[in-house]
């Protein structure tokens, strides 16, 4: 079934890439002492207003906030200078930036729409950030159109088409800053690249930068990172092993507690366990996951991945814990549609998104919940638009209830609508087909895929296909267009020989030997095969005799052969088939024959026991010592009492006295049970008794 074809995805994590955006609070300097507040008000403002504190004292104030981090103190300090200096850039700007800080990215949005209506100051860069802190990414470009050539601007910009996957325009974008000189740029620079598909690229840009990958635990990590995208688990290891003790050193340095240096250098600890997982090591790489999953000392995103990658590596062994644990990242929204919990969405990359969906569907089909199943799969196509897995889990829901004919539709349909994409939907249509029976509809399924439809495994398919289906001739001239085919291809790797072989065999074994003594003869003049001879010779034997004599005399004779007697051969029964030996009736047969002798056995001298004389053995053993005693011959079993067998009077007389003396014996030993039980009992009690007495 479809189902049992999909494996469970586990996850590399991805590489690091930090948010490097500065957005600081502006540098407030202490005001001049002339700069005292001089607004005059209006003399009723005036009088109604309450004692005003001097403008230098609030920034004096406000600056001590934002050295502090109380950002929710900041921000009633720049309403209160706002309030008197209503134009006042520095308080603009405080306002802003400390709402941000502070999480309160809606209160910003909104204070930013105002502010801009009364003040000249551009804040377009704050308003872009805020829309990138709520995932309105279109937006938030759009607003950033205006800064063109600012480093903090471009810093956005590459974070935006991070997120949203471009990820060679963010590579372009990092590759103009290299220029400015920022701190850890190189970091996102190759998670840039890396997740891109550019990991080849990673070596020479960090050469070029004069940066070593040990430069920091960040880099290596990520330059690990490159190295598992190129295949290379063991130089990854080596080097995320470097890395976490890079990062033990580094965190130490800067006093951060244990639990947070776990926290900081879990991602590190998950890309170890999917190295040990690829590399076939699978305890250790269920310690790694298991330990970090049991802490809990790690961000989402790690959590996340090193759950799914723990579920994938169980398989369908512990079908309900893993779902245990995807329900936790899996929350259903509103109406049909799931998300993923703990903002998961923005942090975690398409592919890792899907496998997680993936995984929780196949887990539920492993289940059997087959009603959750159907649920998320019809909710997959608008979650993952572009992808094409969703239209598989599709079909294994409905071959997992028995609707292959269903499945085969959908994937048919989904071919016609989007041909770029139909390799892959025709392979499991043609596998859903096969397994349901439907040779016929699997081969036709093949047949479209053009890349491979000549291919000698997909000819050998279609053909065995039409064959078990009784279509003969459609596999025969499948083998016709393949032949066609290769004999118009140029390529040093021609697969014309082997196909037109088969196909010669194929024909004789249906019957068509005309057509596959042609095709013996067309190899045995491109590529002068023994083999093409062999069965040109086997098949001509069917229709012409003669013409079959007259191929074999081109057969080379073989060594050893020339002393046979064909018909003494023929007059025996027949010869035995020894592997690796010389052939039955030629002369080294014989010579091997005369040189074998039979080996003669070695006579050993019996082993007698210890102190026992053989000149002197003594009497015979009984031979029957052996045998039960009842198989003995002096076995004599033991004599009945007849007198006991004797009967005298009538029938019923016996009967009665027997009955009598029956029951006086019963109530006999019955009352001596019962003498017997109260003698005991009373000796018990009065040794009981002369027990207490004795111990007082």
């Amino acid at each position: 079934m479809l189902e049992n074809k999909f494996n469970f995805k586990f996850l590399t994590h991805y590489p690091i890439s930090e948010t490097v955006i500065s957005l600081l609070l502006p540098l407030i300097p202490p005001p001049p002492c002339q700069q005292k507040s001089t607004l005059k008000m209006a003399p009723k403002a005036a009088a109604a207003a309450a004692p005003t504190v001097p403008i230098e004292d609030l920034f004096t104030s406000l600056n001590r906030h934002i050295q502090r981090s109380e950002f929710h103190l900041a921000v009633r300090v720049s309403d209160q200078v706002l309030s008197i200096a209503p134009g006042d850039e520095d308080a603009i700007l405080c306002k802003v930036v400390a709402l941000i800080k502070n999480d309160k990215i809606d209160d910003a949005l909104s204070a930013i729409e105002k502010l801009s209506r009364k003040s000249p100051v551009d804040l377009t860069f704050f308003k872009a950030y805020c829309l990138y802190r709520q995932n309105k990414l279109d937006e938030a470009l759009v607003s950033l159109k205006g800064h063109n050539g600012d480093s903090a601007a471009m810093l956005l910009e590459s974070q935006i088409l991070f997120r949203l996957g471009k990820m060679d325009a963010c590579v372009d974008v990092y590759q103009n800053l290299q220029r400015s000189k920022i701190d850890s740029l190189e970091i996102n620079f190759v998670a840039a690249l890396v997740t891109a598909g550019r990991a080849t690229e990673v070596k020479g840009t960090i050469e070029s930068l004069r940066l070593k990958p040990t430069s920091s635990f960040e880099l290596a990590y990520n330059v690990a990172c490159s190295l598992i995208e190129r295949n290379k688990h063991t130089d990854a290891e080596k080097l995320l092993l470097s890395a976490r003790r890079i990062g033990q050193e580094t965190l130490m340095e800067e006093n951060l507690l244990d639990d947070d240096i776990e926290i900081e250098l879990a991602p590190i600890a998950v890309q170890l366990g999917y190295v040990h997982q690829v590399l076939g090591d699978n305890p250790e790489a269920l310690e790694a996951y298991s330990t970090l999953i049991k802490k809990n000392l790690a961000d989402e995103t790690s959590l996340a991945v090193a759950k799914n990658n723990l579920i994938a590596l169980k398989g369908p062994k512990d079908v309900s814990d893993g779902l245990r644990k995807l329900d936790k990242l899996i929350v259903r929204a509103e109406g049909p549609s799931f998300s993923l919990a703990s903002g998961l969405d923005l942090k975690l990359s398409l592919k890792q998104r899907e496998a997680i969906y993936v995984n929780r569907l196949l887990l539920l089909l492993h289940s059997n919940k087959l009603d959750q199943a159907r649920e998320l799969a019809s909710a997959l196509p608008t979650i993952f638009p572009e992808s094409i897995m969703p239209v598989f889990l599709q079909a294994a829901v409905h071959v997992r209830e028995n609707k292959a004919n269903k499945a085969e539709e959908m994937l048919g349909n989904f071919a016609i609508k989007f041909p770029d994409k139909s390799n892959a939907i025709l392979l499991a249509k043609a596998q859903v087909a096969a397994s349901a029976g439907h040779p016929q509809i699997a081969a036709e399924s093949l047949l479209k895929i053009q890349d491979i439809q000549h291919m000698p495994a997909t000819i050998a398919t279609i053909v065995a296909l039409k064959e078990h289906a009784g279509d003969i001739d459609g596999a025969d001239a499948v083998f016709d267009s393949a032949i066609q085919w290769w004999s118009n291809e140029m390529t040093e790797d021609n697969k014309l020989a082997v196909i037109t072989r088969e196909a010669a065999l194929f024909k004789l074994r249906h019957g068509k030997e005309t057509e596959a003594a042609r095709l013996f003869e067309e190899l045995i003049k491109s590529h002068k095969s023994i083999d093409a001879l062999v069965g040109l010779i086997q098949t001509t034997a069917h229709t012409d005799v003669e013409k079959a004599e007259s191929y074999e005399k081109q057969l080379k004779p073989l060594a050893g052969v020339k002393g046979i007697d064909v018909d003494g051969l023929e007059k025996t029964s027949g010869a035995k088939h020894i592997e690796n030996g010389p052939i039955a009736g030629t002369p080294e047969a014989y010579e091997q024959k005369n040189k074998e002798k039979t080996k003669k056995k070695r006579k050993r001298k019996p082993k007698y026991p210890k102190g026992f004389d053989p000149a002197n053995p003594g009497p015979p053993p009984d031979p029957e010592r052996w045998l039960p005693k009842r198989e003995r011959s002096s076995y004599r079993p033991k004599r009945k009492d007849k007198r006991a067998t004797q009967v005298r009077g009538s029938q019923g007389a016996v009967a009665k006295e027997a009955a009598n003396t029956v029951g006086s014996k019963s109530s006999q030993t019955t009352n001596s049970k019962g003498t017997s039980q109260n003698t005991s009992t009373e000796q018990t009690k009065a040794s009981s008794k002369s027990r207490k007495k004795s111990r007082k």
